[in-house]
């Protein structure tokens, strides 16, 4: 790629052809920035256009005085170097400043940093000293961010949700409430459960070979990784390539339901795998394999109520937007989805059904969510 496609990809033939006077741009405070950050991924999620964004910060061994009126000086510099639909505020009050290049068409990403690189050097040149220059450091981050689906950490790029950070913290009292009655919830059930455990284990034992639990690698929140447990329900050492094409379509929106006995409607779900036992049918469709993931509760890696975690070649069939219902809640047990709808809707409401609960979570949500499972699956959901 050229400079010239770089410069129109980035809407900027010359480099201050489009740029305003500095009286004219507003920088937006912290609050404000982090909204449009919002509000933008949620335009690229639907335009697919993708946008960067830039963070500049001063260096904290030169002191929060010095740093913020070097910051000041990088505000002056940014304001007639970028374009006026390019967004500037503070990412972090007087100590991060960031700006959003919005409208990107789909190029190559190391040009483009390139270009903004260069022209944001100059820009810092002309306006800092050499010393204060030295102490500014730059980072870049493109929306939709590349999960890196061979990082069992944190794929996700928080820099990239800053307002989800801002509502952790400002809901740090009610998840610590979920905490709790996650923590206690799933205790009490393992206790009680525990005769019902052993019987299983024997009848698991008993009718197929292969071990009693089924571990499986999950995305958790914030696309993290970590060990899901069922009570297995399937032969070992079977196949998951029919399940992985048909999620995928599913996921795609190219699924048609399946019929179990080719009488009812059917379900978005592989009704008729031949890769389960017959005593895992009945403890799916009685939910009992589900047991286990109390353990996960305890844990921490999930909560009773939330979305259902997904499979790592599921995740990589995701829609951006799709992403979301991964980061503002953990996974859970059961959830919005499992009591309205479960496996006879398609993928995409499943998905504005976990967007629903994690927008409006409550612990009282949570609890009629709780109190009407039983009834979920004794109508037979699979």
């Amino acid at each position: 790629m050229n400079q010239l496609r770089v410069n129109r990809a980035l809407g900027m033939e010359d480099p201050l052809s489009s740029s305003a006077p500095q009286g004219l741009r507003d920088v937006l405070n912290e609050e404000a920035f982090k909204r449009k950050i919002a509000v933008e991924r949620k335009r690229t999620e639907r335009c697919k256009d993708p946008f960067l964004l830039m963070l500049l910060e001063a260096d904290a061994h030169s002191g929060a005085r010095r740093g913020g009126k070097n910051l000041d000086n990088v505000v002056c510099a940014l304001l007639p170097a970028t374009r006026e639909t390019d967004v500037i505020g503070w990412y972090k009050d007087q100590a991060i400043v960031g700006v959003m290049f919005t409208g990107l068409a789909p190029c190559d990403k190391s040009t483009v940093l390139s270009t903004i690189l260069t022209r944001v050097s100059t820009a810092l040149r002309n306006e800092l000293t050499f010393d204060q220059f030295s102490q500014i450091s730059i980072s870049f981050h493109f929306f939709p961010d590349e999960w890196d689906h061979d990082n069992s950490d944190r794929p996700s790029n928080l820099a990239l949700y800053p307002d989800l950070q801002s509502s952790k913290e400002s809901k740090r009292l009610v998840f610590g409430l979920k905490r709790t009655i996650d923590v206690t919830g799933s205790a009490l059930l393992l206790a009680s459960c525990a005769p019902l455990f052993a019987a299983i284990a024997v009848v698991i034992k008993v009718t197929s070979r292969g071990p009693v639990f089924f571990k499986q690698q999950r995305v958790g929140q914030y696309g993290k990784r970590f060990m899901f447990l069922k009570f297995r329900s399937m032969y070992a050492n079977n196949d998951h390539s029919e399940h992985k094409e048909y999620v995928t379509k599913l996921i795609a929106g190219n699924a048609e339901r399946i019929s179990r006995n080719g009488r009812t409607e059917g379900v978005y779900k592989l009704a008729n795998d031949r890769r389960i036992t017959p005593i895992g049918r009945f403890l799916r469709r009685t939910s009992l394999d589900e047991l286990p993931q109390f353990l996960n509760v305890l844990w921490g890696d999930m909560s009773l109520v939330g979305p259902r975690p997904p499979i790592p070649y599921e995740l990589a069939a995701y829609e951006t937007w799709h992403r979301r219902r991964l980061l503002q809640v953990k996974p859970g047990i059961t959830g919005l989805w499992q009591v309205e709808g479960r496996n006879r809707i398609p993928f995409d409401d499943m998905v504005r059904l976990d967007l629903q609960y994690a927008t409006s979570w409550t612990p009282l949500l949570d609890l009629k969510i709780l109190i009407r499972t039983p009834a979920a699956v004794i109508k037979g959901a699979y």
